[in-house]
């Protein structure tokens, strides 16, 4: 093997991105393990389809949250109403045929769960 196969072979491995399929059933895993409540709302491509997580609170708030670029962890976008997460959602699922939607339930919203989520990427 060459040193430019050898260095290739190496950043695929880098870069290698976990299955959404196993991604997703990891994270809902992760929550309930922890005492949240997660459901599956649309099952996207086994895959490669991106993944948007909604969170709800027990007292009706709403946001999602959504890998941010490059792999750089999650982005976290308030929803002020249920009619924007609805209109949100269906942008998206018009703009990513295989995308998946997670649904965490959670005593509070405002706890950033997602800097304990783990990304796609290793």
């Amino acid at each position: 093997m060459s040193p430019s196969d050898s260095e290739t072979m190496r950043e695929a491995i880098r870069t290698a991105r976990l299955r959404t399929g196993i991604w997703a059933r990891a994270l809902m895993r992760g929550l309930e393990s922890r005492g949240g409540s997660a459901m599956l709302i649309r099952k996207g491509d086994e895959d490669a389809g991106a993944l948007l997580i909604v969170l709800l609170d027990r007292t009706g708030r709403h946001a999602v949250l959504r890998e941010a670029a490059l792999g750089a962890g999650w982005d976290r976008i308030a929803m002020d109403s249920e009619e924007a997460l609805g209109a949100y959602l269906d942008r998206q699922k018009r703009y990513d045929p295989d995308l998946w939607i997670l649904e965490f339930t959670m005593d509070r919203i405002d706890d950033p769960i997602e800097r304990d989520l783990p990304g796609r990427t290793g």
